[in-house]
């Protein structure tokens, strides 16, 4: 495979610290608080190396060809809780129980362990927001969207964001009344994120970085949206074009599911065996909050939230009526399409991506999918003000956001990252920066138009 080298500026954990305003003692970095905050820096550090994910060779073909792609097919849609293909559906859902599920054994197998309760003697906490994954990623059906929000706070000074004492996340929850996080007033930066439809996700994941780095060049330079570089979690330090969670934070399914089971509801796993804080006092194992050992749970659950997301449909079709097709017209005209991109093509069956940790399947490979999005950072006017980490290289994704995926849009009723946008007229006009010429567009449209927009938007 051909690699693209990128220069990323690299500096020490101490720098970081020093930049951020932290103490750089011996002392002070041998605090466990000060170990959880170094850590989670650590995790986004990569090689700088992205891989192009090019489809598989023959071996019959000349060395120097480039590979054949097989003819694309449309990707199985629908709200039906049945698996797209990628692992075989399972025993009936409604048998499987504590007892009798098997992890990673099928798709019903697995959505039980992505819809079980978590408690404190499985590692619940001490803080989180949440005892399941079902309880954000499920409308209509497990994996979808839903009404909740999680909090994300700091400080602005000159620019250069500042974390809260135990990062930018604000878990709502916690096992102990005197560990729940409360928001400090001079964290003035503020933002609620809403929880995305995570339905589909196994063939976002398989689309090759190569593809995405395309639909980013071949955007007007006003409208280029940032294809941001992170590290996959499970792989070799390669990095991917990141693509999941509203900053595009994560390239890969399995390290967001890393990412949302400790964060999300406090259960370390090897892959993130160091307890999150509570303000930035220790409350792991050690401490009088936690009896439950780190690594808390072996990955095996992630494995399986992972292999779920990776075997649902993508969200299927509103009814295409005369009005929605006009609408469409429109929406290309005021070039929403852009960035909401409507149709991607995922990476053929046999390509190795995720810095070799993940090969696409046959139920994933050359599909083609219909996500009106781009996966791309962009400033719309709406960015939240806080960068995925307060580190150089993610400085420019204070003000960021991803371009929200549109399929299953008919299925929501909040709107934009922070949910706090109620209507689909309300949403276009609240685009501004890179989308602002498309927002004056919609403006000046007659009231025809717009009412034809829109019924294009509720057909998704």
């Amino acid at each position: 495979m051909r690699s693209f080298k990128l220069a990323i500026v690299g500096l020490t954990v101490i720098a970081f610290a020093a930049a951020l305003g932290f103490r750089t003692t011996v002392e002070s970095q041998d605090r466990p608080e000060a170990r959880v905050d170094r850590v989670r820096r650590e995790r986004f550090r990569h090689n700088g190396v992205v891989q192009d994910e090019e489809p598989p060779r023959s071996k019959a073909a000349p060395k120097n060809s480039r590979p054949m792609a097989p003819t694309a097919v449309e990707a199985p849609t629908g709200f039906d809780s049945l698996t797209n293909g990628h692992i075989e559906q399972g025993p009936d859902f409604g048998t499987i129980n504590e007892d009798n599920v098997v992890p990673l054994r099928s798709y019903n197998d697995d959505r039980f362990v992505y819809e079980e309760v978590e408690g404190m003697d499985e590692g619940l906490g001490p803080t989180y927001n949440a005892q399941s994954c079902r309880e954000c990623h499920q409308n209509i059906v497990t994996g979808g969207a839903s009404q909740v929000t999680v909090q994300r706070t700091g400080r602005t000074d000159d620019g250069t964001f500042y974390e809260s004492l135990g990062g930018s996340l604000i878990q709502s929850r916690a096992t102990y009344r005197d560990l729940v996080e409360l928001v400090a007033d001079e964290d003035t930066t503020r933002t609620f994120r809403i929880s995305p439809s995570t339905l589909g996700d196994g063939f976002v994941e398989a689309i090759s970085n190569s593809t995405l780095l395309n639909i980013s060049a071949a955007q007007p330079s006003n409208m280029r949206g940032n294809a941001v570089l992170v590290p996959v979690l499970e792989g070799n330090g390669d990095a991917r074009i990141g693509r999941f969670g509203w900053k595009s934070q994560h390239g890969s399914l399995l390290s967001f599911a890393h990412d949302a089971y400790l964060n999300e509801m406090g259960i370390t796993t090897p892959t993130l065996p160091e307890e999150n804080t509570s303000s930035g006092t220790y409350v792991g194992y050690g401490s009088e909050y936690d009896p439950v050992e780190d690594p808390e749970n072996d990955g095996v659950d992630a494995q399986a939230f992972t292999d779920f997301m990776r075997a649902t449909k993508a969200p299927e079709r509103g009814p295409i009526t005369r009005e929605a097709l006009y609408g469409e017209q429109l929406f290309n005209q005021l070039n929403c399409n852009v960035c909401h991109v409507a149709s991607i093509t995922t990476a053929p069956a046999g390509t190795v991506i995720n810095g070799g940790a993940f090969t696409v399947s046959p139920a994933l490979g050359g599909k083609i999918i219909h996500p009106f999005s781009d996966f791309l950072l962009h400033d719309i006017g709406t960015g939240d003000g806080v960068p995925i980490l307060p580190t150089p290289e993610y400085a420019i994704t204070a003000m960021q956001m991803k371009t929200a995926p549109l399929w299953g849009l008919r299925t929501r009723s909040r709107l934009m990252h922070d949910g706090l946008t109620f209507t689909l007229n309300d949403a276009i006009m609240r685009h501004a920066g890179q989308a602002l010429g498309s927002a004056q567009s919609y403006a000046a449209l007659s009231n025809r138009q717009k009412v034809r927009l829109v019924a294009f938007l509720k057909s998704l």
